[in-house]
């Protein structure tokens, strides 16, 4: 089988990575004229003249990235099955229509106002600050990831500004919640409707770009796993869902569960599964996407997902420790890019946090780790 996707990053190499063993043949269209899949075949199509070859070469089509133009998704699912589908797409694409989803599932999120203008943004940050909250955080409703088009603020008097450094576009304002910490959980669905959960992971996020992430949890009660699985399995169902969808959560002090945002695509948080889970995020999309039966989703050892951000590591020095598993992208180095990953496994926790604090200093940046494992079991409230 010959799978397309639509667009040639790291996520696309790491999808094609797992799919070959399948036996799975890969086609990339690019619409950035900047690709970085260095695998199976990319056509390079920024103007949009390609598409009827990519068309020809694939049997289905899948997406690595959301910033696609969903008139594009819909085309192609005139002529070829897309998984996951153009409507998903188009809801994660926007903050106002995932919010409203959320809301309309009984998905806990964030107070919110949607605004077009200064004046109605200082209206927003006005409001929610008077329901009770010090802080707002304002984001882009299209576009944004990496903590890029955002802003936090507890001043209206700040609201023009903010206005202007995003763009003056449409804006969403949303409550700041008071976490004790960022969750996410990964799910992926078949096209029979078959569903598998991965175990929920902490994710830490360091100037706006996920650091670690550690899975599975020693304090996550099944309490609160399966809160989390409810939430996603009615998104996944809502939208007739195929492939693997992530949902990126906040946990308060009495365990209650809000949705942030969510992903459409393989995730960054879930790369911990390449080595720590018996099937990896990437074979299950491919699987799911294939027509497959899904894999085992089950965590076989404590693992850390390290990100390597905007220079490399020494890699003598990085593979000489034990339990580490090293994944490149071929990236140049610029300063807060995405080059690569570590993933660290170990038979405990206890072993995996000393690995992953002596691994540190060898990785140019890299914050202190922060996770909540001193908490002891937080249950939902």
């Amino acid at each position: 089988m010959k799978l397309g996707v639509l667009g040639a990053g790291q996520l696309g190499q790491m999808l094609a990575l797992a799919g070959y063993p399948l036996g799975q043949r890969f086609v990339f269209l690019d619409t950035t004229g900047t690709p970085s899949a260095e695998i199976g075949t990319t056509l390079i199509d920024p103007q949009g003249a390609q598409l009827a070859d990519f068309l020809v070469q694939v049997d289905r089509v899948t997406y690595e990235f959301e910033h696609l133009p969903v008139a594009l998704v819909e085309e192609i699912e005139r002529h070829k099955p897309v998984y996951p589908s153009s409507r998903a797409l188009r809801v994660c694409q926007h903050r106002g229509l995932e919010k409203s989803l959320f809301s309309r599932l009984s998905i806990p999120t964030p107070e919110y106002r949607l605004v077009n203008s200064a004046a109605e943004l200082q209206a927003a940050i006005q409001d929610l600050s008077l329901a009770g909250q010090k802080r707002v955080v304002i984001k882009t409703t299209t576009e944004g990831y990496d903590g890029k088009g955002q802003a936090v603020t507890d001043q209206a008097d700040q609201a023009e500004s903010i206005w202007q450094q995003l763009g003056e576009r449409e804006l969403i304002v949303e409550a700041f919640v008071d976490f004790v910490r960022e969750l996410s959980i990964i799910a992926v669905r078949s096209q029979q409707g078959e569903v598998a959960f991965y175990p929920m992971a902490e994710n830490h996020h360091h100037q706006g770009i996920l650091r670690y992430s550690i899975s599975p949890l020693p304090n996550l009660t099944a309490e609160i796993q399966q809160q989390a699985e409810q939430y996603i399995q009615a998104l996944l169902q809502e939208l007739d869902y195929v492939g693997v969808l992530t949902l990126e959560l906040f946990q308060q002090a009495d365990g209650q569960l809000w949705a942030n945002e969510m992903a459409p695509r393989v995730h960054n948080s879930g790369h911990w599964t390449q080595n720590g889970a018996a099937t990896s995020q990437f074979e299950n999309h491919c699987r799911a996407v294939a027509g497959l039966p899904l894999g085992s989703t089950q965590a076989l050892q404590p693992t850390c997902m390290i990100n390597i951000i905007g220079q490399a590591p020494d890699v003598q020095q990085i593979l000489s420790q034990p339990g580490v598993h090293l994944h490149l992208y071929g990236k140049e180095e610029r300063a807060g890019r995405k080059l690569g990953h570590l993933n660290l496994v170990a038979p405990t926790l206890e072993a995996l946090l000393q690995q992953v604090e002596a691994l540190i200093p060898d990785l140019p940046g890299a914050p202190p780790i922060e996770m909540s494992f001193h908490a002891g079991p937080m249950s939902a409230g």
